[in-house]
């Protein structure tokens, strides 16, 4: 059953209605005058926070996108870390249906039967933000036999390298700051004792087999099968991020091209992990702008 409890008015996702535990969205602004809607812009955003993203943080970007598409439809997917990685595919899959759902319509038909308005731009962050939006995409799949549509992916830190031993420290670290204000120890023993959980986890996965949650969804967004190649793709990113290296998200902008999606790539300076829209702003909102303005000019796979 969905829940359509109303955000408070204290709350920073004011106007937002909670779909799920894990998703909120916000209806389109409709003017009075019709003729103020520019159609080239998209009719639906879906943001996608990174790892134990607070609302208060998630809120900065949704105000950024109302500057730019002020008529646009906006979908929030908060992204606990722990429930990311620990569970099942199948689970993550339909913890994001109530997505499809505020996108679509609860009686959204097979997209074969009508004409769908693809004006959709999905925006994720971080690794954590990446593993629900390749849930996304697998849920629409499982449901309709196609591809998610829309237009435009910002890929904001994102994806890293899925090779474990590499990644342990800043994967690790990306834990521990997530709670680290539970506990009164230093940071140091917190991001030990994230580490040994996630090696544990990893080495559980590898004696049954399992495809992990990074891995699948790292190769579900470079998969025409899964992810359409008709959406152009943006990268921000940075060489200052100690938790997703530069070199990882550059290989996979590369392996995007030979796939034939189209692709930019923005690089900001000294910003940290998913800091690059503190930091630099205006770079950061006209990179979104130009590429988007790029889609809807439809211009086409270099």
């Amino acid at each position: 059953m969905v829940d359509t409890t109303v955000v408070d008015t204290t709350s920073p996702l004011m106007g937002f209605t909670r779909l799920s535990e894990q998703v909120y969205m916000q209806p389109a602004t409709v003017p009075t005058d019709l003729h103020t809607v520019d159609p080239s812009h998209p009719t639906t955003v879906i943001i996608y926070g990174w790892g134990d993203a607070s609302p208060k943080h998630v809120s900065k970007y949704v105000d950024g996108y109302l500057r730019l598409f002020p008529h646009a439809k906006l979908v929030l997917i908060f992204s606990p870390i722990l429930r990311a990685i620990i569970q099942h595919v199948d689970v993550r899959t339909r913890n994001m249906e109530p997505v499809l759902d505020a996108v679509f319509g609860v009686d959204h038909t097979h997209p074969a039967e009508h004409k769908i308005d693809d004006r959709i731009l999905a925006h994720v962050m971080s690794n954590t933000g990446g593993i629900n939006f390749a849930s996304t995409l697998n849920a629409y799949l499982r449901r309709h036999s196609t591809t998610l549509p829309h237009r435009m992916l910002v890929c904001d830190s994102t994806p890293g390298s899925v090779d474990f031993m590499s990644n342990l420290m800043p994967w690790s670290r990306a834990m521990a700051l997530g709670v680290a204000s539970w506990f009164p120890w230093p940071f140091v023993v917190t991001q030990f004792l994230a580490g040994g959980f996630l090696a544990t986890l990893h080495g559980m996965g590898w004696v049954l087999g399992r495809t992990s949650a990074a891995e699948f969804s790292t190769g579900a967004v470079s998969d025409p099968a899964f992810s359409t190649t008709a959406a152009r793709k943006l990268y921000l990113y940075s060489k200052e991020d100690d938790i997703i290296y530069w070199e990882d998200i550059e290989a996979h902008a590369a392996l995007s091209r030979e796939r034939g999606y189209a692709v930019d790539a923005e690089m900001f300076d000294g910003t940290t992990h998913v800091g690059h829209m503190r930091k630099h702003p205006e770079q950061y909102w006209a990179a979104i702008a130009r590429t988007w303005g790029e889609t809807a000019k439809g211009v086409a796979v270099q």
